[in-house]
């Protein structure tokens, strides 16, 4: 059953990557506060602090 896991976990991923990219959009259109899209952020991928430093949220 291994093959349901993955679809799930590819499901799960393509996902995250769509509300990340949301985020992103929102953050640079500026109908969001940085400081709401970094925290949402921390909350929704691991792979968060890289993301913020790439996209030039923090500072």
């Amino acid at each position: 059953m291994a093959g349901i896991e993955r679809v799930r976990e590819i499901r799960r991923l393509r996902k995250r990557r769509k509300k990340t990219r949301n985020l992103l959009d929102r953050a640079k259109k500026g109908t969001m506060e940085n400081s709401e899209v970094i925290r949402k952020l921390r909350k929704l991928t691991p792979g968060s602090e890289v993301i913020i430093e790439r996209e030039g949220l923090k500072g």
